[in-house]
């Protein structure tokens, strides 16, 4: 009733196979469930918002919908055997462990879109990232935010002071953005061309090597899906 497509395994936990268990076989093809799982780790520790997944996460809640009916149909069933019950058991603990990866990632996404609002609205390029909902919500909570901000406290301040847009030298920015620089630490899933680090020196990305890095050195693999972060 799990189906594999979907289960990557049962007694796993919820951070999924670990990277050095892949990092000496080789790069095997993911199920779905594998997939979200890469995906989420990598939106938790990227310091940018990430491309959206809403034909994966679209295929994996079908089949979480499936499997609750199917469930909830042997469940009603009075001729069930204590086999089919126990196996109902396993499939309602993967439905609540994918539920759980499921809910982590959207929060994950939430939490940046709500705190880069202002600069998503003001960055063409970081619209193709996101869904339709995501980038309607990211216009109005930026919306919601600069209203709040003037009600409160910019309308008191004098006019040349008023802006929301100002850089002030060793301040942080008036709109938050994505700190590229920050380090991650990422795994190349397979053999990945050199990367230059910004003192000019150049690491050989190769296939399981575990390096810290700025982001933006490993922005480009990882949108290929050559790396993961961890």
């Amino acid at each position: 009733m799990a189906d594999s497509w979907l289960n990557a395994d049962l007694d796993a936990p919820y951070a999924g196979p670990s990277f050095v268990d892949r990092a000496s076989s080789e790069v095997a093809e993911e199920t779905p469930f594998q997939q979200l799982i890469r995906h989420w780790m990598n939106e938790r520790h990227s310091p940018d918002i990430l491309t959206g997944q809403e034909i994966l996460l679209g295929r994996i809640l079908d089949h979480v919908r499936k499997q609750s009916d199917d469930v909830q149909l042997l469940r009603a069933d009075p001729d069930s055997s204590e086999e089919e019950h126990f196996r109902i058991m396993l499939v309602q603990t993967e439905v609540e462990r994918v539920k759980f990866v499921v809910r982590s990632y959207i929060r994950t996404r939430l939490h940046k879109i709500e705190k880069y609002a202002r600069w998503i609205s003001a960055t063409p390029e970081s619209h193709e990232k996101l869904s339709k909902a995501e980038l309607d919500h990211a216009r109005r909570y930026a919306r919601l935010l600069e209203y709040h901000l003037t009600q409160s406290v910019l309308q008191s301040l004098p006019p040349e002071q008023r802006s929301l847009t100002d850089s002030v030298p060793f301040m942080p920015p008036m709109i938050p953005e994505p700190d590229k620089m920050r380090p991650v630490f990422v795994h190349a899933r397979q053999q990945c061309p050199p990367v230059r680090l910004p003192d000019g020196t150049a690491i050989a990305m190769e296939k399981g090597r575990i390096s810290l890095t700025p982001y933006y050195v490993v922005e480009q693999l990882l949108a290929r899906g050559e790396v993961e972060l961890i």
